[in-house]
């Protein structure tokens, strides 16, 4: 593959070569490659490691974190009735978390080499190689140290016993979102819902990457004005 003169060699490990793109990484990483195995990323394998992370991992590690979270809240004295809410407006704040991390942050766009470099590791690379099974969830180092502002952030707006409900239900909403994302790209759906979900997120790698930030809704799609739009078909005369 060749870029303002610049030879992408998708044998070599891939990081450090992107960025040598300049202007013309924003074209190459949207001409998605449809594979289940993707690219090598560093020549070290301990770094390489590090970028591999199974879907079910997700789970395993989050949702204990989310349960002592809100447990928390409880033995701090709040009730079932006064969790439950807490719990689901954690979740509605991460829909709109999720949409505004992949519409302002993992869009945007570079030209520079680190700038280029950060984003293919941030997010291009899930856009060039879509399909690549063990680069589609956030890996739980990133996850746990992206965890201490948002703490910090939630105990400015929330109480002492309410901040770890909030914090639980925000982190519960983060695994339905890393969970959906997998199933959509590699499971069949069998329900109109997810059928839809899936069509409507498949559309945003390879029809119009700049609209459908969505990935668990459209919700925010629809309130920002970021809802792919459909044509439709001219009448004949």
């Amino acid at each position: 593959m060749v870029a303002q003169g610049f030879t992408v060699d998708l044998n070599k490990p891939l990081v450090f070569q992107v960025g040598h793109l300049g202007e013309a990484y924003e074209e190459w990483v949207h001409q998605p490659i449809v594979t289940k195995e993707g690219p090598r990323f560093f020549q070290s394998d301990f770094w390489e490691f590090l970028t591999l992370t199974v879907w079910w991992a997700v789970p395993v590690i989050w949702l204990p974190v989310s349960v002592w979270c809100i447990s928390m809240s409880v033995t701090m004295g709040r009730s079932l009735p006064e969790i439950v809410p807490l719990v689901a407006l954690g979740i509605f704040i991460w829909t709109f978390i999720e949409y505004s991390l992949h519409r302002f942050l993992f869009h945007i766009k570079t030209k520079s080499y680190w700038g280029n470099t950060a984003h293919y590791l941030l997010h291009g690379c899930h856009h060039k190689h879509p399909m690549d099974h063990l680069r589609l969830v956030f890996p739980p180092t990133a996850t746990a140290i992206l965890c201490f502002p948002f703490w910090n952030i939630v105990k400015l707006f929330a109480t002492p016993s309410t901040t770890p409900a909030l914090f639980g239900g925000g982190m519960l909403g983060y695994v339905i979102y890393d969970v959906t994302h997998y199933y959509l790209h590699h499971a069949q759906p069998t329900r109109a819902v997810t059928k839809n979900l899936k069509k409507y997120h498949l559309n945003h790698h390879f029809r119009i990457q700049d609209k459908g930030f969505g990935i668990t809704s459209s919700l925010w799609d629809i309130v920002f004005g970021t809802l792919p739009t459909t044509k439709a078909p001219k009448r004949e005369q």
